[in-house]
């Protein structure tokens, strides 16, 4: 099995981990109660429930590009240096990401996630050229 095949494997684990931190931070935050509400009259996150918010939505807006250039990768057998490592930058990158957000540590969080970006270019170029 290829190594962009394992991680794409391994990817909703990594989705998941993203889920579990906003969720569990919602629920401590409005309580299980109102969780399992209709939500109506929301109070505005805290910092660190706004902070796993917008991390969950940043991994989402790039997952999809992840599992689109690991299964073209698969598809195509074009499997090579530049997609091996695209694919382990990713998604290495996307697990440091997270807490790098939750506590807001500026420039190397920056930094991460530019090189997650790196990861699906360099899968791009793998697959497409």
């Amino acid at each position: 099995m290829s190594i962009e095949l394992t991680l794409l494997i391994w990817s909703p684990v990594l989705v998941g981990l993203y889920v579990l931190v906003q969720s569990t931070l919602y629920r401590l935050q409005h309580g299980i109660k109102f969780a399992a509400s209709g939500r109506d009259g929301e109070a505005p996150p805290d910092a660190m429930n706004s902070r796993a918010e917008k991390a969950l939505r940043n991994l989402l807006e790039t997952y999809a590009v992840f599992v689109a250039l690991a299964v073209a990768t698969e598809l195509s057998g074009r499997s090579d240096v530049l997609t091996v490592w695209g694919a382990q930058l990713y998604f290495w990158a996307r697990i440091v990401y997270l807490p790098l957000y939750m506590f807001a540590v500026p420039y190397v969080r920056s930094l991460v996630w530019l090189v997650s970006a790196l990861g699906l270019g360099l899968m791009f170029i793998g697959v497409a050229f």
